[in-house]
């Protein structure tokens, strides 16, 4: 369970992304029956930084809660940032002994520079991917994507991307009820459309990001459990086939199949976290019509088993 959450602030550190940390794990809601975090912002030697818009920042402690924090994350800093070898070490500890660690747009080359993107997949600003996928030959670059996971590593893309970032490790850690809270909380959606980046759930489009096709939209969502056709769907939207499923990706960025598979998973997780109905109910509730199917689904874009992943939360939640 994630309990204790470290930022490591370097000079210019970007003050909009410092602030999605502090926002999402470092204010303390739980009056509300949120999770609560101890959270600390950390410098190299517990001395300020100066921010990219030039006030300064007082940390709460040096490098010392890096070493047993359950998060680490490093927010934007220009890409030529000096990183000193001790905030580098720091890292390279955290990742050695299983931290989430999580960057916000440039800090990815933070994590580059301490080894920690060699052969994952990642992700940062679509101005730098070129440039981070350069410096770090190594490291999967997916530059369409609004953050990506590899196991334990979360990198996001500019600014935004980070509380897309920050309310997906929300969900993997305490489910999907209180992301979508907090995200309520926050006035942002609980959920946007990631491109390629490993569980990432598509959210339900809003004008004016398909201003054509949201009645059609809605329609799905309220029902998932039935069987659909791109024909059905493009004569509810008064288009022929062709127009409708090019009309759909410009609008949603994706193909209507993997639209409707990505929200009948997303529909799944919630049945699993909230009821008890069984594995073969759940898929039948969400429109896969068989378990077999909700598993070869639900495993390629949530990395686990429905059973898998319903026992886990529930260890959680007792926690």
């Amino acid at each position: 369970m994630l309990r204790s959450v470290a930022v490591i602030a370097l000079d210019d550190v970007a003050a909009f992304e410092l602030g999605v940390l502090a926002e999402v794990f470092g204010t303390d809601r739980t009056v509300d029956g949120f999770p609560g975090y101890r959270f600390d912002v950390c410098t190299a030697d517990g001395g300020p930084v100066r921010s990219r818009s030039g006030f300064l920042l007082t940390p709460t402690a040096d490098l010392t809660p890096v070493d047993d924090a359950d998060l680490v994350a490093v927010p934007a800093h220009p890409g030529d940032t000096a990183v000193p070898e001790p905030v580098l070490a720091a890292l390279r500890r955290a990742g050695d002994r299983g931290a989430w660690l999580l960057s916000v747009c440039s800090g990815a080359f933070v994590l580059g520079r301490a080894g920690l993107l060699d052969g994952r997949d990642c992700t940062t600003h679509w101005r730098h991917v070129d440039e981070l996928q350069e410096q770090f030959p190594t490291a999967r670059v997916r530059c369409n994507s609004l953050y990506v996971q590899d196991g334990r590593l979360l990198t996001s893309a500019g600014t935004a991307a980070g509380i897309d970032a920050c309310l997906h490790l929300v969900r993997q850690e305490h489910g999907s009820a209180v992301a979508t809270r907090l995200a309520r909380r926050m006035v942002v959606p609980p959920h946007r459309d990631g491109g390629q980046a490993q569980y990432v759930e598509a959210p339900i489009p809003k004008a004016p990001e398909a201003p054509t096709l949201e009645p059609v939209l809605e329609w799905l969502m309220g029902h998932l459990d039935r069987t659909v056709t791109v024909d059905e769907l493009a004569a509810r939207a008064g288009m022929a086939p062709r127009t409708f499923a090019r009309r759909f990706r410009a609008e949603t960025g994706t193909t209507p199949h993997d639209w409707l598979t990505n929200q009948r998973v997303l529909l799944a997780r919630r049945l699993l976290e909230d009821t008890t109905l069984s594995v073969e109910n759940v898929a039948e509730r969400a429109g896969f019509g068989d378990a077999a199917t909700l598993r070869h689904h639900f495993t390629r874009r949530v990395g686990t088993t429905p059973q898998a992943y319903r026992t886990t939360f529930r260890e959680r939640v007792d926690a």
